[in-house]
């Protein structure tokens, strides 16, 4: 089954760091998707850039309205997720617990199923 992993965490925390940290915290992170690849459990997975490029689109009537930036004021951000293969969500609890930034960060999962095998 698919999981999506979202990765929520404070971007001025995370460009705050000092630069061997971050640097660390980047080798540690590409080492784990390497792992979980090897593994056969990693689908993708995408760093997103800050949250102060979103669009946020919604649509009432016949026009779109666009906003900038995140919809809701939050603490943390989106700032990437993973697509996983796991047999259930005990797994998927476990493969997200050891992401590097689940240490300081909050790692969302959510069961992901294809519209097209629901039709």
């Amino acid at each position: 089954m698919k999981y999506v992993l979202l990765i929520h965490h404070d971007e001025k925390a995370i460009a705050g760091l000092p630069s061997g940290a971050g640097d660390q915290l980047t080798r540690e992170s590409l080492a784990y998707d390497i792992a979980l690849e090897q593994k056969g459990h990693l689908v993708t997975a995408n760093a997103l850039r800050p949250s102060t490029l979103t669009k946020c689109v919604s649509r009432r009537g016949r026009k779109p309205l666009v906003t900038d930036g995140p919809f809701a004021e939050t603490k943390e951000q989106l700032i990437g997720f993973l697509l996983i293969e796991a047999a259930d969500m005990d797994e998927a609890v476990r493969l997200a617990g050891d992401l590097p930034l689940a240490r300081t960060g909050t790692v969302e999962i959510r069961p992901a199923y294809s519209i097209r095998e629901e039709c």
